[in-house]
């Protein structure tokens, strides 16, 4: 029953984060038609220092609460847990008053340097401007984020996977109405952006209420439990934290990684593009990239690591008590899952770039925009390895090595980030973190390997076989796509066209790997009995 609960609760958690980035993604096409790359680009400034300042706010505690407040429930000890809940509520406030003034009031000094040597574009004004109206979240998020935590350390993972959904629904509603009406009145990008960066306060103030709500609901079952209890720890509230912050420690690392990459582009891209004489196009390439980009392929990212990392607990027990063989198919199989569906899926957006940058943006500046993309879809599998063997790390209790992994990742990108761009221009960047991000991912598998005496044997040997079929699967799509020219239906005939084109390709393609992977077992293997019911409409040959 326990075990139910726990997948069920895993599910709709997983559930709630893929449909919170899908909606992220989506209000990005009516929000590029109204303010186009440029105001992404400013809207991009906003967001990356605000996703770091997030992550350091926040200390990784709520997901270390989670696993803080579940260890003690496990002996009966409701007490310690509810102690520790309350006092972190006064931290994050703290933090979260901290990261709030850093943000508003460095604004005005991260402007000049994001802006570069470029005359073009946004201003340093309307930099600055975005990045304060942004920062007025960091006071509500940090506790907001812990009450999640606490939840979850209960089992009960329908406070977190509403209280996400809706945050991200109203704040998508304020920020498009915002822009919208803005627009529509006063035609003014710079202010229209800065509408879409407070709406991210709206939509933190709306899930602090759904979760005050939750815990107006729970709150008679918590207290009866804490009534009943008959053990307790009456451990110092400074060990408490001692043991709380070891737990968050990898949580900060993986949630800062992507956002820190980004960073160093926010910091140097500019720059660099107009040292190449390249500055007129930087805006609409770094939009393109790490906003409208990124949106996209961030989709197939979510859903292969909310199932992957669904994994880690098991992952966690099986290191704990010494069962080698099942931790080695436990880890083996939470990297296949990865690559199982994060390989086709970016091979795929590369060789269909165009059609899919065009049928979610349109067509402006698609010499620019759509080849980008190309470049940048493959770097997706990178990432959410990296998020993999950081947690696997964290399971077999070698967290601090992702320190170590991220550290050489971060040294470089800053390193190469600028005669990368000055050698291949705006690819540059996206080169820069794709090797930066593939040597941690390395490094991570390295020690993985070493610590636990795992054998990397069959991850090698199964990553072939889905890179085989892969490439039967792009040989299909390219066939596909000729076939649809000859008969005279192109992306770039149109917005409807490049939808076709799209969908009819990419769902061939997606019909052909998921059929082979099927015919050859790799399905089953990788995923389990969990694929069963393709039983009833396939039959192997």
């Amino acid at each position: 029953m326990a075990v139910s609960k726990i997948l069920k609760g895993t599910m709709l958690l997983t559930g709630a984060t893929f449909l919170s980035k899908f909606l992220g993604m989506i209000y990005t096409i009516p929000f590029n038609e109204m303010v186009g790359e440029t105001g992404g680009a400013l809207l991009y400034y906003a967001y990356t220092p605000y996703n770091i300042l997030i992550s350091i706010s926040t200390l990784g505690v709520p997901l270390a609460v989670s696993k803080f407040v579940s260890k003690y429930n496990a002996i009966g000890d409701y007490e310690t847990g509810r102690k520790m809940y309350q006092s972190g509520l006064g931290l994050m406030g703290i933090t979260g008053v901290i990261a709030f003034l850093l943000l508003y009031f460095s604004a005005d000094l991260v402007a000049p340097w994001v802006k570069g040597d470029s005359q073009k574009g946004n201003s340093i004004e309307d930099i600055g401007m975005v990045i304060q109206m942004v920062s007025f979240a960091l006071l509500v998020i940090p506790g907001m984020s812990l009450t999640r935590g606490f939840f979850q350390g209960y089992e009960s993972m329908e406070p977190t996977a509403f209280s996400q959904v809706i945050e991200q629904i109203v704040r998508i509603i304020f920020l498009l109405t915002g822009t919208y009406l803005v627009m529509k009145y006063y035609n003014d990008i710079p202010l229209a952006v800065g509408f879409a960066s407070f709406a991210a306060f709206i939509g933190a103030i709306a899930s602090a209420i759904v979760l005050y709500v939750f815990w107006r609901r729970k709150k008679a079952s918590l207290d009866e439990m804490l009534a009943q209890q008959q053990t307790s720890s009456n451990i110092p509230m400074k060990d408490l934290y001692k043991e709380l912050l070891a737990y968050a420690g990898p949580f900060v690392l993986v949630g800062v990684a992507t956002p820190i990459y980004q960073l160093v582009d926010m910091l140097t891209f500019n720059r660099a593009m107009s040292a190449a004489g390249l500055g007129s196009i930087s805006e609409i390439s770094l939009s393109a990239m790490n906003l409208y980009g990124h949106k996209l392929v961030i989709i197939p990212v979510t859903l292969a690591t909310g199932l992957s990392l669904a994994l880690l607990p098991a992952i966690t027990k099986s290191y704990t008590n010494g069962a080698q063989k099942q931790l080695f198919h436990q880890i083996n199989q939470s990297l296949q899952i990865i690559i199982l569906i994060i390989l086709p899926a970016a091979v795929g957006m590369s060789i269909l770039s165009n059609a899919a940058y065009a049928t979610f943006y349109g067509f402006e500046n698609m010499e620019i925009t759509g080849r980008l993309l190309a470049w940048y879809a493959p770097v997706a599998l990178f990432f959410a390895l990296f998020t993999v063997t950081s947690s696997i790390l964290q399971g077999i209790n070698k967290q601090r090595f992702a320190v170590v992994s991220l550290g050489a990742g971060l040294f470089l990108k800053i390193t190469l980030n600028i005669p990368f761009i000055l050698l291949f221009g705006a690819k540059g960047a996206i080169f820069g973190t794709g090797l930066a991000v593939g040597t941690a991912v390395i490094l991570n598998l390295i020690k993985i390997s070493r610590a636990a005496s795992f054998p990397l044997k069959q991850i090698m040997k199964r990553s072939m076989l889905m890179g085989i079929l892969t490439i039967i699967m792009v040989l299909v799509v390219m066939l596909v796509r000729w076939i649809l020219a000859l008969a005279g239906l192109q992306y770039d005939d149109g917005r409807m066209s490049a939808i076709a084109v799209l969908f009819i390709s990419a769902g061939t393609g997606a019909v052909v790997y998921l059929g082979l992977a099927y015919q050859t077992t790799l399905l089953e293997r990788v995923l389990g009995n969990r694929i069963k019911v393709l039983d009833r409409f396939l039959k192997r040959s």
